[in-house]
Formats: structure tokens, sequence, C-alpha cells
């Protein structure tokens, strides 16, 4: 099993290497090129925007050679290849959020369908981790942790590098996880993910010779948020519900206090701003790679935190959660993520 988990490491993040120039190429043949036409841009000269290709590349034929295709991973590679189309259209032509939105409604739909659903969380704050069983919220409930970490990740795609680096650590924490508690199959789908991001990032890093975009923030987040429901929700470990949001905390964490300073400015959800995590970074001073490598540290943090937790008695585990609660609270505060702007 190990050989087969460094085999899926290595195989998708070769894959996804290679094929960046390739989809550099379709870039420029499809006008998918971002020009930087406002200040929120950190970038000065147009970049090709169809990165994500390479990542879709990389971890679907990998899943392919190395993953048994039952229904369900049918359905996560259906999906995600709607929520890659989805990417491509909108980097090319650019959609409304109506319709992106009601692109990722239909691909969480598709793997729902597939049987990845939530069915049920354990009560961490009991002492005997009582199970509820969602019923008929279990849909509903499915729909809104799919399409809610999907623009997690999109939202959080604004520096070279920051993104698909944020994701390798995420899917590895969560490999981690799948591992240590008795789903390989899992773990290999996560480390597959983990090497097609990472595959990518030697392109993507400052600075940047092409981005993702849209291609590949959408299917990394998409795929993250189904594989995290196959592998940890669906599990019984004690704080079972709290180790994924740990797991992906930077990119929950910075969306999260994005739709309040937006609520508290009385100002659209969906309108773009400067006060995500890595502008406020920014503003303090730090370099563009200074800014990235300290969210590179915090997805670390957090990530080690989820798999600690995912090992741990219920007592320690409580422990861990307090604190690192109390740490990312400071942070928050310090960094100025939820001040009116």
């Amino acid at each position: 099993m190990i050989q087969r988990m460094i085999l899926a490491l290595i195989l998708s993040g070769a894959i996804s290497y290679l094929t960046t120039p390739v989809a550099l190429k379709i870039s420029h043949k499809l006008g998918a090129i971002d020009v930087p036409k406002d200040s929120r841009r950190m970038h000065k000269n147009p970049i090709p925007r169809l990165g994500g290709l390479a990542i879709y590349f990389g971890f679907t034929v990998s899943s392919l050679l190395l993953l048994n295709l039952d229904k369900e991973i049918a359905a996560l590679l259906t999906g995600g290849t709607l929520m890659m189309i989805l990417g491509v259209v909108d980097d090319s032509r650019t959609l409304s959020a109506k319709a992106k939105l009601a692109g990722q409604i239909f691909a969480a739909l598709i793997v729902i369908y597939g049987g990845v659903r939530i069915e049920f969380i354990t009560n961490f704050l009991s002492p005997s981790k009582n199970i509820i069983t969602l019923g008929w919220l279990t849909i509903p409930v499915t729909l809104f942790w799919i399409v809610g970490i999907t623009n997690t990740v999109n939202l959080i795609d604004g520096l070279d590098g920051l993104a698909a680096g944020v994701s390798v650590i995420a899917s590895l924490s969560l490999s981690a996880v799948a591992y240590l508690n008795g789903m390989p199959e899992v773990a290999v789908m996560l480390l597959i993910l983990a090497g097609a991001s990472g595959g990518f990032l030697p392109h993507n890093s400052h600075p940047a010779r092409i981005f993702m975009g849209d291609t590949g923030s959408l299917f990394i987040g998409f795929v993250l948020s189904v594989i995290s429901v196959e592998g940890v929700l669906k599990s019984a470990t004690t704080i079972a519900v709290v180790i994924p949001v740990m797991a992906l905390g930077v990119p929950i964490v910075d969306t999260t206090c994005a739709i309040i300073r937006r609520l508290l400015n009385k100002r659209p959800i969906m309108e773009a701003d400067k006060g995500h995590l890595h502008h406020r970074l920014l503003e303090q001073g730090f370099s563009h790679r200074q800014t990235v490598w300290i969210l590179y540290g915090m997805g670390l943090f957090l990530g080690a935190s989820a798999v600690y937790i995912s090992d741990a008695e219920r007592i320690p585990s409580m422990i861990v959660l307090l604190v690192v609660m109390a740490i990312v609270t400071t942070a928050l505060v310090r960094i100025g993520l939820l001040r009116k702007t």
C-alpha cells in the first residue's frame, strides 16, 4: 500500500507538471488570458489562466489508472469534469455568478446521486460520542458543504502559488487522517490530488508563468469537498466534523471572514474586495513570497492539528481544538481580517 501511495503522488505530479505547457498553449488558443485591469490584481503582465487543466489531467488520468472505478468515484470524476468545463468557460468567456453557482449545484447533485452524502455527524460534545443522524437534511447539508468548500478554494486563489500550495497541504493532511483511520483508498485519492496540485506548483510559483484560474480552483475545491465527505465526515472519529474544517482552515477562515466583513460593510457577499488574508499581510509589509509562505505555515499548523485530533482521545482533542481556536482568533485580530473597510 505504501508503494501505491508513493506512486499516486509521483504519477499525478509528473502528469500535471508535463501537461502544464500544453495548458499554457490552450490558454492562448482560447484567449484565456488574465489581463490586469484593476488594483486588486497582484500581477502587472497578462498571464495565461487555464493551468487548472494540468491539475485536472493529473488527477483524472492517475485516478483512472490507480483506483477501482466504483459508483462514487465515477460520480466524482463526472462531477469534477463538469466543474473543469465550467471553469474553462468562465476563464475564457466569463460567466455570471448565478451561472457558476448553478453549475456547481448540478455537479454536486451528480455526486450526491452517486452516493456521496453526509448522513450523520458525531456529537463530539458527548462523552459517549453519540451519532446524530441527519435524515432529510442529508442532501441539503451535503450540497451546502460541497458548494461551500468549492468556493473557499476559489476565493483564496489570489497570489502566485497560494491556492495550489494550500491545496497540497490540505490534501496531504486529509490523506494522513484517512490512512490513520483505516481508509487507504481515500488516502490514495488525496495523494493523487496533492500530486496533481504539486506538479503544477513549479509553473505557478512567483513569478507565475500560468495561473490555475477557475478551471483549477473550482476543480480542486470540488474534489477536496467530495473526498472529505467520503474519507472523514462518514467516519465516527471523536470530532470527525471538525477535522476537514481544520485541514481546510486557511480557505475556510478567509472565506468566512470575507462574508462577515462584507455584511458589516453592508456590501454584497459576492462582491470582490481587498480584505482577504493575503491582502492584509501584504498591507503589513510582507513581500509576495513571504505572504505565501506565512499562509503555507498556517495551513501546516492547522493540518497537523487535524491529523493529531483524528487519532487522539476526546479530552486531548478538545484541548487542542480550543488552543487552535484561540491562536487563530488572536491571529485574525492581529491581521485585521474582520475590520471594516
